[in-house]
């Protein structure tokens, strides 16, 4: 199951993806059943190029025609006897949607009584193994492959095999759909098939063919890949009399059909999705007299592709009118005129001018104009700090490639000129960094001549007491100082033994008055012995020497 939906979500086109997607929402809003079928599952399996989604429902779609239009599907043609409605979806894609029926012949020939059916009976109505197979849409079941003739394996055999042994007699026209598509695919037909092909045509079964028939197959042979070597197969086996009378294939314009094929392609390599099935058909007939291509058009179910056959030259003569006139003088203006003309009028506007202006004009818009884009963009643009993220940088880019065309942005100076008003201003300077308070200190420690504080880590404040017994270590002439400073506290510290003051009031700078006595009293002397101390060591001895306060005290009273 998994691997049918890889299949479908990478074989199919976006635009046949989104169209298929839009159909199974409608439908499971109405609760119906959806399934793709026919030829599509067919060309799916093979790897054949899908031109067609057969889509059927278990229902009738004729009432869905309101909601499909909502959706952006234009309804083409509505055949009410079978429940079948031919769509056109959003990116050119065309489509049938039927509704899931059985079939009873009564005569041959003759059109089929219709009866509602489930999707199982629709299967068995049908004429080749190949095109008796469906994919569900269904939700509950998505991806699942109903295929009750086996027609995965003949597939793989590369046979056309018919479902029942009446299959050519209820409908004559699975004759030439039998030479169509063995033509197609180069496979024969299966041996017991081959024997009821035979048989059929030698009872000239084919005249029981009805003429609206005989209007479904002609528009297929127009979208086939290789129209012409499908013409010669159906002449090769009669058919070809049968679609029409006068119809031979020396009235058939093969060269042009290969040039419609050709360009297709190259076209379709440019990102234009071309419907060259009119187009196709104008060359097929085109030696055939006005009176003989009338009843070709008329037989035609869908009236679209005959509004299009019939309107091909008139869309011709407009689009070379727009192209000879003033509008089109420059490349730019010949450019703009190419971009908005449909591709169905370019493509035939190329095999039949006979204008040698407008030829050059057309072979320039698909090949020397299009290298012009390669120039774009600008390095200028880089140094001008013009990106894709401007918003008018799709416009800036259009603008100067039709100026390119025109031969208008030669040098350097005129491209300059030309990007200057969408140039964006300059980005602002960047803030300049803020300075702290430990930055400060460290520019101010220099200019004292002292070393570089170090910027203070947050937390708790150090002690009062340790800020004074790193201070007399700075320097040499500085010692003296608080060696004389030192007196002071001694002597407070004399009468406050005298006195016999509790030891938890002596102020804690009696750690100094002890280190002063072992301290000899020149300064230099000192400044030698005692090496300077960081701040933080210096603060350890001080709590040491509490307990040597009492010292002083009881020397006082030896005295």
């Amino acid at each position: 199951m998994a691997d049918y939906i890889y299949s479908m979500e990478t074989r199919l086109t976006p635009d046949q993806q989104s169209g298929v997607n839009l159909v199974q929402e409608i439908a499971r809003r109405a609760g119906l059943n959806l399934y793709l079928t026919g030829g599509t599952i067919r060309d799916l399996i093979t790897g054949f190029p899908i031109r067609d989604i057969d889509l059927s429902i278990q229902g009738n779609p004729l009432k869905l025609q309101k909601e499909l239009e909502k959706a952006g599907i234009s309804i083409q043609g509505v055949e009410e006897d079978l429940r079948t409605l031919q769509l056109l979806m959003p990116g050119n894609v065309r489509a049938e949607l039927n509704m899931t029926r059985a079939e009873v012949y009564d005569k041959p020939g003759k059109p089929p009584a219709i009866t509602p059916a489930t999707i199982n009976e629709d299967l068995r109505r049908r004429d080749f193994t190949v095109n008796a197979m469906a994919l569900s849409l269904n939700p509950g079941s998505r991806g699942l492959l109903l295929d009750p003739f086996n027609g995965v394996a003949d597939i793989e055999a590369k046979v056309l095999r018919i479902l029942h042994n009446y299959a050519f007699l209820e409908e004559p026209v699975r004759l030439i759909r039998a030479t169509r598509l063995s033509a197609r695919f180069h496979w024969p037909l299966e041996e017991r098939t081959q024997a009821r092909y035979d048989a059929a045509k030698e009872n000239n079964y084919i005249e029981y063919l009805g003429k609206r028939m005989i209007g479904y197959e002609l528009e297929q042979v127009a979208h086939e890949e290789d129209p012409v070597h499908i013409m010669r197969a159906l002449e090769k086996e009669g058919w070809l009399k049968i679609l029409h009378p006068h119809w031979t294939m020396a009235k058939v314009d093969a060269s042009d059909v290969g040039l419609v094929v050709k360009t297709r392609q190259q076209m379709n390599e440019l990102g234009y999705l071309v419907e060259t099935g009119p187009i196709v058909m104008y060359f097929l007939a085109r030696k055939m007299s006005d009176k003989d291509v009338s009843e070709v058009q008329r037989m035609i179910p869908r009236r679209d592709f005959v509004d299009k056959w019939k309107h091909l030259e008139h869309g011709a003569h407009d689009l070379a009118k727009k192209l000879t006139g003033k509008e089109s003088a420059m490349p730019s203006g010949a450019w703009k005129v190419l971009t908005q003309a449909s591709p169905e009028n370019i493509l035939f506007l190329t095999l039949s001018t006979r204008q040698q202006a407008v030829d050059q004009k057309i072979k320039n818009f698909f090949g020397k104009w299009r290298q012009v884009k390669e120039k774009l963009p600008f390095p200028e643009m880089a140094e001008m700090r013009i990106t894709s993220q401007l918003p008018e940088y799709p416009e800036l880019m259009e603008k100067a490639f039709l100026l390119l065309l025109d031969g208008k942005l030669r040098s350097h100076n005129e491209i300059v000129n030309f990007l200057k008003p969408y140039e964006p201003p300059p980005p602002p300077p960047p803030p300049a960094p803020k300075r702290g308070r430990g930055k400060a200190a460290a520019a101010a420690a220099p200019a004292n001549g002292a070393a570089p504080a170090v910027p203070a880590k947050r937390g708790r404040k150090p002690k009062a007491a340790a800020a004074p017994v790193a201070a007399p270590a700075a320097t040499p002439e500085t010692a003296p100082a608080p060696a004389a400073e030192a007196k002071g506290p001694a002597k407070a510290e004399a009468k406050a033994a005298t006195t016999k003051a509790p030891a938890k009031t002596v102020p804690v700078k009696a750690a100094p008055a002890k280190v002063e006595k072992k301290v000899p009293a020149p300064a230099k002397a000192a400044a030698k012995k005692v090496p300077p101390k960081p701040a933080k060591k210096a603060a350890k001895p001080a709590k040491k020497a509490a307990p040597a306060k009492k010292a002083p005290a009881k020397k006082g009273k030896k005295r």
